[in-house]
């Protein structure tokens, strides 16, 4: 009955354990590598054809939001509010499409 082969288990010995160890660990750095890339990476989202511009980094930290004064009513403050709304969420669309595209390829480890 064949006898004990050594390393683990029979699967292949310790090269191939040390293989999978160096592997997790390339793709532990690469994520890292990727998380810190979407810290700095900005998107931008607007509304109301560029009224609004909303910029903020792939994980969605808004960092500054631009207001053309034509976007201002003060008879009619809720478009405003609309707007600056709208801005936000196509910004934060667009984090999302690029944080997925970012940690895709880890699938979803990590998130």
């Amino acid at each position: 009955m064949g006898g004990y082969r050594g390393g683990f288990g029979g699967f292949g010995g310790g090269n191939q354990m040390q293989n999978l160890m160096r592997q997790a660990q390339k793709m532990q750095e690469e994520m890292q590598k990727a998380q810190a890339e979407l810290e700095d990476a900005e998107v931008e989202g607007t509304s109301g054809g560029g009224l609004i511009k909303v910029v903020m980094t792939a994980k969605k930290t808004v960092k500054s939001i631009e207001i053309n004064p034509d976007a201002v009513d003060t008879e009619d403050m809720t478009m405003l509010e609309d707007l600056i709304i709208a801005a936000l969420n196509d910004g934060y669309a667009k984090a999302d499409k690029l944080y997925g595209e970012k940690m895709g390829a880890f699938g979803g480890l990590g998130l």
